[in-house]
């Protein structure tokens, strides 16, 4: 295999973890599928083919499952103090900072997003997210309580870990979706079992690597490959399965909800977005140029958060757009392993012909293309980065999510703000907004106003501590924070007679 960066990295991808068929980790142990059946996973730069991992179907699922719950139920893993757990979630951060390098090149060859992305959000911010998490182990209380019932009593509540965990996570950050999951999984004191995207599933495999480097005991972290409509449905109908977290399309996520009602198993999604940028006329200009324009390019525009719908005042929405439009054309769009792009592909060719489907929709129904407007080249998946005008609320390119660098903008001249907000919430989506002004009464107001999860003003990014979900159809539940451990935890009410 020829990989595109001659480093010590790269070359040790191409005669090891690359070379080899990669199997499921299940149990503590690297398993075929059963089946035998294994799928190719492609380089989106060029399309070429760069491994091959085991296609696990439902048995396979089980297998996993049979080991999650043993490790739960009698295994070493819920004897453990917090504080020994924590302390294994630590030492797995300390190993991704160890194994950066590679890890950010089998992001960047896997996704497709520029390599100096993959180290500094990804690999960076996954080793972050296990040392948070790591302190919360130690820190999940149940209470004590008043009562009102005749007699003495002495009440109180435990704070209990749900049991085993599906993970499911989507190929726009891989490792880090997949270790958002795992980490507060870990804390509350589950056992899981991780389905990676089809598309993205070899960093996931590479962690589970450094889950055996760093002692994990058997079964509390298992990885099985496949597909959603297999490996994923098996997860969702097995009723050994106590919760399932997910973060995907909204599609998938309902789906998701009727299977899981055979257990009624716990539910945690975090789905689809169309998120409003409101620009107010007295906003910092630059400040919210560059805003908008890293809201929708950031990582080729597959973000569930992605500013994808541009609502500025007509004083300054000229000045806006031509802004955006200009750093778009700055944009250098080529390979994730080139040090000078800014911008990879597009995950697969199915996401590559989605996304110009929708430009060319929005186009045909009379949107203006100011910049941008389709593919680029006809090797690898790449699009232009591309900012519309002209849309109208009925057309398909403002209504639905494209996961894509793809931006509606539209102006604003009344300065009602229910009216405004009202137009920023005309989706069935509801997971986040931005709102760029100087006048903090404004800012407050709208951010109230805006029915959305996560509200940004004038800037700002997503924090471990923050709790980050969706209104509406974009989900169920919170990840982050207290609030992300504590969805994998179930409440016991005692009442004591004294």
């Amino acid at each position: 295999m020829n990989i595109a960066v001659q480093s010590p990295a790269g070359q040790k991808l191409a005669s090891g973890f690359l070379a080899s068929r990669r199997k499921n980790l299940i149990g503590g142990e690297w398993l075929d599928a059963k089946s035998g059946k294994t799928f190719e996973v492609f380089n989106p730069a060029d399309g070429q083919v760069i491994a091959h991992v085991a296609a696990g179907d439902k048995e396979d699922i089980a297998l996993a499952v049979a080991a999650a719950r043993k490790a739960f139920d009698n295994g070493p893993w819920t004897k453990m103090t917090p504080a020994q757990r924590a302390k294994l979630i630590w030492k797995l951060g300390d190993a991704i900072d160890a194994n950066a390098e590679e890890l950010a090149l089998i992001e960047t060859l896997d996704n497709g997003k520029p390599l100096k992305i993959a180290r500094m959000a990804d690999v960076a911010g996954s080793a972050e997210k296990l040392r948070y998490y790591a302190g919360w182990a130690t820190k999940l209380t149940g209470s004590t309580l008043d009562t009102s019932l005749p007699g003495q009593f002495h009440a109180f509540t435990l704070r209990e870990p749900v049991g085993v965990c599906g993970l499911i996570v989507p190929w726009n950050f891989p490792l880090l979706m997949a270790v958002s999951k795992i980490a507060p999984a870990l804390a509350a004191g589950c056992t899981v079992i991780l389905k990676p995207a089809e598309q993205t599933p070899l960093s996931a495999l590479r962690l589970g690597e450094l889950v055996q480097e760093v002692g994990f005991p058997e079964g509390v972290i298992n990885i099985v490959t496949g597909f959603g409509e297999t490996a994923g449905q098996a997860i969702v109908d097995h009723p050994g399965v106590d919760k399932i977290s997910f973060t995907g399309s909204t599609e998938v996520g309902k789906l998701i909800l009727k299977g899981a009602t055979g257990n009624l198993k716990r539910v945690t999604l975090e789905l689809g977005g169309k998120s409003p940028v409101v620009v107010f006329p007295d906003a910092d200009m630059k400040n919210a140029i560059e805003g908008a324009s890293r809201s929708i390019f950031f990582n080729t525009g597959q973000v569930c958060a992605a500013g994808s719908r541009l609502f500025a005042h007509q004083k300054v929405f000229d000045e806006l757009v031509e802004g955006i439009a200009a750093n778009a054309k700055k944009i250098k769009v080529g390979p994730g392993v080139n040090a000078d792009t800014d911008m990879g592909p597009v995950v697969s060719l199915e996401q590559l012909e989605k996304v110009t489907a929708y430009m060319k929709a929005g186009e045909k129904a009379g949107a203006t293309v100011k910049t941008g407007g389709g593919r680029i080249g006809n090797e690898g998946y790449f699009v232009a980065p591309t900012v519309l005008t002209g849309t109208t609320p009925d057309m398909s390119v403002r209504r639905e999510e494209i996961f894509g660098p793809v931006l509606c903008a539209m102006s604003f001249s009344d300065e009602d703000l229910d009216k405004i907000a009202a137009e920023a919430n005309d989706t069935d989506y509801g997971l986040a907004a931005q709102i760029f002004t100087r006048d903090l009464a404004v800012a407050h107001k709208m951010a109230r106003k805006i029915k959305a999860g996560s509200i940004r003003i004038n800037g700002g990014t997503l924090d471990n501590n923050v709790p980050f979900g969706g209104y509406k159809q974009s989900g169920w539940g919170r990840e982050n924070g207290r609030e992300g451990v504590e969805t994998f935890t179930e409440i016991k009410a005692v009442t004591i007679a004294l």
